[in-house]
């Protein structure tokens, strides 16, 4: 066929045998269909640590204790970590466009119940139900945006998709931060879910109904499972080390470094700015230096938190640290989702929702551990006890063996590709 694009199927020579990749057929919905899915990642994300910059505010409307505040980010996290890989078995067949449909449709409802609460225990139980629907929908997001675009393209997929979730530390958290100190705690909840309703009309119109099944992206490009299980090890480490810093990073940032309370926000905004840096360059960096895309940001998280316990008193000195700290996950959640989606050693979506389990996993104990460390040494012990876990998840990371099976996608993906990993017969 020619190479122009028609609505009938893909024109131009594809890099799937079946023509089902939607970008081959309608390239401008596949990029309106991501920008989509990275909407409702962007919402998941902002509500689950929305509590992290808003601690003293929603503590003194509930009367409760800022640790408590705290554990609504552990307990968000528990339930992802619980339900992340049984709910993504279960729905596992169900065509993705009414799956994600579904998901978007419990965030808008849960964030009105949480804007809606009037107790504490009300609030916790809206970000429970919120929290289910994010086990699933992190779990399918990656392996849902990769399959609408040939294989060759699948690191700046993911990025443009995960992404969103930094985005989310970029602006929406500063932004909820922001508006919840302005007009009150409950008002970003409620933006939030018209956010996610949008999100929802624009899926239900872009993303295509197929069987996850037939996607390119339902195995992995170089099955390991030696690898997968390290990962996930350093996994949980890293996001400990980062969440029992970050969870209190506003009490930090005022009780340590000596910040007023109006500039938590701003600060958060330039982390979250150079977290966007880590995941716009990680991209093009993993495509050619897989290893060094892997090593590096566990390296510069676990010195970053080191650095910033030494240097908490000195405010400008904490900012610079918080803000290479953020740099540093943002390209850690970009190498370890592609490299889910390269070492899956069974389906990606189960694999996704296992990472996605112990990405959580460590969130929460993060969060519960900085709590701990709050309460017993105070908040300044909080950013050497996470250089510690970040420390041991570099170790980790270093011990597994160089190289990347299946790191550089083959430009071309034909029937012979798809019959290697299993999709055909």
């Amino acid at each position: 066929m020619g190479q122009g694009h028609t609505t009938d199927g893909p024109t131009m020579e594809d890099d799937t045998p079946t023509g089902a990749v939607l970008y081959e057929r309608r390239p401008r919905a596949a990029l309106a269909a991501v920008v989509a899915l990275g909407t409702g990642a962007f919402c998941f994300v902002t509500t689950e640590n929305l509590p992290v910059g808003l601690l003293s505010v929603i503590s003194a409307s509930l009367h409760v204790s800022v640790s408590a505040v705290g554990l609504l980010v552990t307990a968000y996290a528990s339930v992802v970590v619980i339900a992340s890989a049984p709910l993504t078995h279960l729905t596992k067949r169900v065509p993705r466009r009414l799956l994600v449909c579904a998901l978007l449709a419990t965030f808008a409802l849960t964030n009105l119940a949480s804007a809606a609460a009037p107790s504490y225990w009300w609030l916790l139980g809206a970000r429970v139900a919120t929290a289910v629907a994010q086990a699933v929908f992190w779990s399918i997001i990656a392996v849902t945006a990769v399959g609408l675009f040939p294989p060759r393209v699948r690191v700046r997929v993911i990025a443009g998709v995960m992404g969103s979730g930094s985005l989310a530390v970029v602006i929406g958290v500063p932004f909820g931060t922001w508006l919840g100190q302005q007009g009150g705690w409950r008002l970003p909840f409620i933006v939030l879910s018209c956010l996610g309703f949008a999100s929802l009309v624009a899926i239900a119109l872009l993303l295509p109904t197929a069987d996850p099944a037939e996607s390119h992206a339902a195995v992995g490009s170089g099955p390991d499972r030696r690898r997968y299980r390290l990962l996930v090890v350093a996994t949980v480490l890293v996001m400990t080390g980062t969440f029992t810093s970050y969870t209190y990073i506003s009490a930090f940032l005022t009780r340590v470094s000596g910040l007023h309370s109006s500039a938590v926000a701003p600060v958060l905004l330039l982390a979250g700015g150079c977290g966007a840096v880590g995941v716009a360059s990680t991209g093009a960096l993993f495509d050619k230096h897989p290893r060094l895309a892997t090593v590096g940001p566990v390296a510069l998280l676990a010195a970053s938190l080191a650095a910033l316990y030494v240097f908490a008193t000195t405010g400008p000195a904490a900012i610079a640290c918080e803000a290479c700290v953020s740099l540093g996950i943002g390209s850690f959640v970009i190498s370890n989702q592609n490299r889910v989606l390269i070492v899956a050693p069974g389906s990606t979506d189960v694999a996704s929702a296992w990472a996605s389990a112990f990405f959580n996993a460590g969130i929460a104990g993060g969060s519960l551990a900085g709590g701990i460390v709050l309460a017993s040494l105070g908040v300044r012990a909080t950013a050497l006890t996470g250089a510690l876990f970040a420390g041991a998840g570099l170790a980790v990371v270093l011990s597994e063996p160089a190289g990347l099976p299946g790191a550089q996608v083959p430009r071309r993906y034909g029937e012979d590709d798809l019959r290697a990993n299993g999709n055909i017969a």
